[in-house]
């Protein structure tokens, strides 16, 4: 009797809401409501911008920092991001606006607190050296609200993940472990961890606690490519034999690959060798390609020469020299244009442009066009570099 009891009771308010609807629009003002919370909900969940306050800084290794950032001005608060995902940073350094993306190292459990980002300095970076240069405590930073596709989708991803990370390429993994053990991530991650030297394995006295803390849920293994003569661990590289393994089953697991252009080639090539299916595969590229001519594919014609970018932004024509080893994006920043982007690996979209006259290459495993833009000659100027003048319009 108590389910007919209650579905007589469902029946009965049902057939009420008529009348309570009517006697609400009876009520209603009779000027227009403007407000829309659910969108100011959403604009302060997700912003477009953010701006952050530099709270401190920590050496993780030699050549690695970990800043930490609160809310500033009246932002008040952070934004929710997830585990994996990236803040695209705004910089002008000597009059030129730029952007560089990088993956969020603390994790959304740590909000409303703070949010850090670990920055790798490379050797004649631009914007890393100008990072640990400039920044200290108290500076002011902008960026996007988080963005960014590598994270775990239980809808989509198993729940057995393999982490394979090269160098700088662990910041989202240490996001997703803090988060996991907090309990915010339900799966179980073995990250495969790749550096050169000991002393550059990043977060490494902190990656050995947390894996402590749930060793059924966390395992990390460290390879070194150059190690010292005291090290104990793995030495050379994560390729098909060890990640078959340390992973053992490979058929229910999904495999996350971060790290510099080179080893994402090789992780690549390393999974495909084990026959592992491209729906198990996740990438997040952790840099731009130094070095084109070892690109397999590339035109060795255009080696070292200089074209003509022109292109149409904001409804007026810049000419700039473009270099061939270098994207059309970074051959626009540097001429002061500063069409908008935000991942600079060609996913997001955001710097979509269409290629009115010349030639570029993309390398295969960075072109994240849709059929139809490949169709119609669309490209994303920071994951394509000239081989002949150029003649590009930006929306």
């Amino acid at each position: 009797m108590l389910e007919v009891d209650n579905f007589e009771k469902d029946l009965a308010k049902m057939m009420g809401l008529a009348a309570v609807r009517a006697q609400k629009i009876e009520a209603a003002s009779p000027m227009l409501e403007l407000r829309d919370p659910i969108s100011a909900l959403s604009r302060r969940l997700h912003p477009e911008m953010i701006r952050l306050r530099l709270d401190s800084i920590r050496e993780e290794t030699p050549t690695a920092c970990t800043y930490r950032f609160k809310a500033a001005g009246e932002q008040g608060e952070l934004p929710f991001f997830r585990a994996g995902q990236y803040l695209s940073v705004k910089f002008e350094i000597a009059g030129k606006r730029v952007t560089r993306p990088y993956s969020i190292s603390s994790a959304p459990c740590d909000l409303p607190g703070a949010l850090e980002l670990t920055v790798s300095r490379k050797e004649g970076g631009f914007v890393s050296g100008y990072i640990r240069d400039s920044w200290r405590e108290g500076a002011a930073v902008e960026a996007t609200g988080p963005h960014g596709d590598f994270t775990f989708e239980p809808l989509r991803d198993c729940s057995r993940v393999v982490g394979i990370a090269g160098g700088s390429g662990v910041t989202p993994f240490r996001s997703m472990i803090r988060e996991i053990i907090e309990g915010g991530l339900e799966l179980k991650l073995l990250l495969l961890y790749g550096s050169r030297h000991e002393e550059e394995i990043i977060f490494a006295a902190e990656l050995k606690e947390l894996a402590a803390k749930a060793p059924q849920k966390v395992q990390v293994v460290h390879v070194l490519s150059e190690p010292g003569p005291g090290w104990q661990g793995l030495k050379g590289f994560i390729d098909a034999s060890l990640i078959r393994e340390y992973a053992g089953e490979l058929r229910d697991t999904s495999f996350f690959v971060c790290g510099p252009p080179a080893m994402d080639r090789f992780a690549r090539a390393q999974l495909e060798e084990l026959g592992i299916r491209r729906r198990q595969m996740r990438f997040e590229p952790a840099g731009a390609v130094n070095d084109l001519t070892g690109e397999p594919g590339y035109p060795s014609r255009a080696g070292g020469k200089v074209f003509s970018l022109t292109i149409h932004l904001h409804g007026r024509e810049f000419t700039v020299p473009a270099a061939a080893g270098e994207s059309l994006l970074v051959a626009l920043e540097r001429a002061g244009l500063a069409p908008d982007s935000q991942c600079r690996s060609g996913e997001c979209g955001f710097c979509r442009s269409r290629l009115a006259q010349g030639e570029v290459y993309i390398r295969p495993d960075s072109d994240g066009r849709r059929a139809a833009d490949r169709r119609l000659n669309f490209i994303h100027p920071c994951a394509a570099y000239p081989l002949t003048d150029i003649i590009l319009v930006t929306p």
